[in-house]
């Protein structure tokens, strides 16, 4: 076996996929039962005809990223369903927040469309430019200096006091909760980069929805891995260094419990003080009809952000952030059937996914304070849940090792990770130990289902340890 590629996340298995097509055998070992990561979808443990997405729901980057792009999930049979409403934000005492896939009017319906449209239009014109910074190795000159340069000055303003210069309270409220993805404190550059970013997608090529739930993305993935010799191994944990090249698509810190003393000591000392941040608490319901929304534009929405104002979210982000449970958390919603209609079983129930932003390792059950929330823009909305799914911070790691403390940025969501990774090197997804690679979201270019921390990390290892120079093509 040339390369084993342990945990099979999207970046692990966009790794294995790129050396398989690269001529190398490539075995998958996962631990979980079911391969997928945080791409993965369940059905509900009393309505079998309704499924949950374990981790992530709605796609942004499925289009645009590029290894996603290249792969062409489309083409390989996965739907990607695009809504013409990208997300929206409910807002207490006045009509919401709608960021829909034209921006137009998504600009005609806020108090100062004009500043949205100074924000974000020339981006959207310029998206894979856009896409291309953010999802960059951080090593290379830009793929689009323009982009770029339009980027620079409105990234330092979101991510600055000066963030005040987007004007209206709507309009503030709708990118700071699409900002609030990187579940970190606001203002800041790694939250306004991540805010920039999606807000672009919304408008350029829309948040799609995998039809049939996360999973097929995963599938699409092993299918094509498996068609050029790869291996999966389920169910197997991984207490051992396997023999030969590995990429590693877990939490920095399990290699310290794999290789034990052989870790080099510096190395050791620098894991054993990684930091991981706040944790998200899941919650998913089971409904048995639509959420009546006090506004009835949210009915045909879904993705919501349902953090209040620009105020009260980014003042919950920092208790967060500190330890503390906010009042009123940053919760972020789905409602995949609004793309994905197959979602609803046939006595019409149907999911919602959510998540509540937490501190680290929080044990707190949060099913009833996200419903509380939906309820305040959503009168009788507990009357339509047939099932409550709980999973605290403290318990995320049952089902994914790599979610320590309920992170789900792996402790890659703070600037100088998404420059460095876990150790300061110049190239991240290598480690001092021979022949152990890290793919996963704690290496650059951080949290998110894109593929590319997979996909740099091949590059790294097929130059490395094979002398592979040209990367194989990813069509179908």
């Amino acid at each position: 076996m040339d390369i084993t590629v342990v945990g099979s996340g999207p970046n692990g298995l966009a790794a294995a996929v790129i050396c398989a097509r690269a001529g190398l055998s490539v075995r998958v070992i996962e631990a979980e039962p079911t391969a997928g990561g945080g791409a993965r979808t369940r059905p509900d443990p009393e309505f079998g005809g309704v499924s949950h997405d374990i981790c992530s729901a709605v796609h942004p980057l499925a289009l645009a990223s590029p290894f996603f792009a290249a792969f062409d999930l489309p083409a390989r049979g996965v739907q990607l369903a695009v809504p013409e409403v990208s997300y929206g934000n409910p807002l207490p005492d006045r009509s919401a927040a709608i960021g829909y896939l034209d921006i137009e009017r998504t600009c005609a319906e806020l108090d100062h469309g004009g500043s949205w449209r100074r924000l974000l239009g020339s981006l959207a014109q310029a998206c894979d430019g856009v896409v291309g910074l953010f999802l960059g190795d951080k090593r290379s000159i830009p793929p689009n200096i323009p982009a770029a340069l339009r980027v620079a000055p409105r990234l330092l303003a979101q991510g600055s006091p000066a963030w005040r210069t987007l004007v209206g309270e709507d309009a503030r409220a709708l990118f700071t909760g699409v900002a609030a993805h990187t579940i970190s404190p606001m203002p800041s550059l790694v939250a306004a980069g991540a805010g920039l970013m999606l807000a672009t997608l919304g408008h350029a090529t829309g948040w799609p929805v995998p039809v049939g739930g996360s999973q097929a993305i995963a599938d699409a993935l092993l299918a094509d891995l498996q068609s050029h010799g790869g291996e999966l191994v389920l169910d197997e944990h991984v207490t051992d260094p396997p023999p030969g090249v590995v990429l590693y698509d877990t939490a920095p810190t399990a290699l310290l419990h794999i290789y034990g003393e052989r870790l080099p000591n510096r190395y050791a000392d620098i894991l054993r003080r990684y930091r991981y941040g706040p944790g998200v608490a899941k919650v998913d319901f089971v409904l048995s009809g639509e959420i009546p929304w006090r506004d009835p534009r949210l009915k045909h929405v879904p993705t919501l952000h349902l953090g209040g104002d620009r105020t009260t979210m980014a003042r919950a982000e920092h208790e967060v952030a500190h330890g503390r449970h906010p009042e009123w958390p940053m919760v972020l919603a789905a409602l995949p059937h609004l793309a994905d209609p197959g979602r609803i079983d046939s006595q019409c129930r149907r999911p919602l996914w959510t998540y509540a932003h937490v501190p680290h390792g929080s044990p707190r059950d949060m099913g009833d304070t996200v419903a509380g929330i939906i309820e305040l823009f959503a009168p009788g909305f507990r009357d339509l849940v047939v099932g409550v799914r709980s999973v605290p911070a403290a318990h995320l790691a049952d089902h994914n090792a790599n979610l320590v403390g309920g992170d789900i940025g792996v402790g890659g969501n703070n600037m100088l990770s998404a420059l460095t990774g876990p150790a300061l090197r110049w190239n991240p997804w290598s480690t001092p130990v021979p022949k152990a690679y890290l793919c996963s979201s704690a290496t650059p270019p951080g949290a998110g289902v894109h593929g590319m921390a997979g996909f740099y990390a091949a590059r790294t290892v097929l130059r490395r340890e094979f002398g592979i120079t040209e990367l194989p093509p990813l069509a179908p």
